[in-house]
């Protein structure tokens, strides 16, 4: 009985914990459910997952990209991490990134090494990248350490917060001075893009870095990512490595329907810009109560520093996710808004502290 009544005390909680625990935007619900019947190739190789592409090269103004489309972020980081290393060579990562941290080892399980940094609320700088491929090359014994090959970064972080475009430009700058490609993980890049911090376009992100993708699964789409290839040497035979990483769906079609939904009439961004402004409405609430923030985030993600014993109280009804310790008596928890978040939802929260 006390199992039963816990379960069902779980679903009435207004879930904040991440975002992505909703299916998908109505739009491509009603898109699924019309073409459930019309027959396809397979393998990415449809009508929509074309349309679809060709909806991102314009909205990037770069016809030339590759667009590929994978199921989820893991897989996505773990194929275009792979597919730019050579055996011999890391990725250079802070140390609180995704692929450090939230991804069970899987770079590292590739035969990959994730060369960390420590990050400034999650964000990396041109400096440190600079000054770890200095060290790297002025080691006499260079040849016998694994090689600074690429570098990986989030935009937004796993902070929620965001790189200026000067910020970008510069650590491009340095990437390209050391022939490494810049891989940005746009998990949750529509709420970046639509962040009011947000100082560049889609296109001119997309001319920052050698590869970056497009994250559906966090963004709307039921699941799925668009990975965007601008640099010749990535493009090269990357279906092969998509393949071999398990992530070429047979339905490919899924996921380009889902994309080409979502950049009809804006809706990605739409969509993003509304998580992005009930994420901002409850930070207000949070700071107007004398909550301070463990970090200054204008995307979806708040961190608000509570008292541990206010975080259970709040616990019994909402759910939302520990973070760090601040001290004895203290913990940053995170609350996440998504597409699918409601005002009744934000306002009920706000009530509640």
């Amino acid at each position: 009985m006390e199992k039963n009544q816990t379960e069902k005390n779980e679903q009435k909680k207004l879930r904040f914990e991440c975002d992505y625990l909703e299916g998908a935007v109505p739009e491509i619900m009603q898109r699924l459910a019309e073409t459930n019947l019309v027959q396809t190739p397979g393998y990415s190789e449809d009508d929509y997952c074309e349309s679809a592409r060709e909806k991102i090269r314009v909205l990037l103004d770069c016809e030339d990209a590759a667009v590929h489309f994978l199921v989820g972020g893991t897989q996505t980081n773990l194929t275009v991490i792979c597919a730019a290393l050579r055996p011999h060579q890391g990725v250079i990562a802070a140390s609180t990134g995704h692929i450090n941290v939230h991804e069970t080892g899987a770079i590292e399980a590739s035969g990959h090494k994730v060369l960390t940094v420590p990050g400034k609320d999650g964000r990396l700088n041109a400096g440190q990248i600079e000054e770890l491929c200095r060290s790297h090359y002025a080691d006499s014994s260079f040849e016998h350490m694994v090689q600074p090959g690429m570098v990986y970064i989030s935009y937004p972080t796993e902070y929620g917060t965001l790189y200026t475009k000067e910020e970008l430009q510069k650590i491009h700058d340095v990437c390209r001075k050391y022939d490494m490609p810049l891989f940005i993980d746009g998990a949750r890049l529509g709420y970046g893009l639509m962040s009011h911090a947000c100082d560049l376009t889609i296109s001119e992100l997309a001319k920052l870095c050698e590869v970056f993708y497009i994250g559906g699964t966090k963004c709307g789409a039921l699941f799925g990512e668009a990975v965007v290839i601008r640099d010749e040497r990535l493009k090269k035979d990357f279906r092969y490595l998509i393949k071999q990483r398990g992530g070429m769906l047979a339905k490919g079609r899924l996921l380009g329907l889902q994309f080409d939904t979502l950049f009809t009439d804006e809706l990605y961004f739409r969509v993003c810009k509304k998580a992005d402004r009930l994420a901002q409405k409850l930070r207000s609430a949070f700071e107007q109560k004398g909550y301070p923030m463990l970090v200054d985030s204008p995307t979806n993600q708040q961190f608000p520093v509570l008292l541990d014993a206010e975080a259970e109280r709040l616990a019994e009804q909402f759910s939302f996710s520990f973070w760090e310790k601040v001290d004895e008596t203290h913990s940053a928890v995170r609350f996440c808004t998504s597409w699918a978040t409601t005002e009744e939802a934000v306002e009920r929260l706000i009530a509640a502290l």
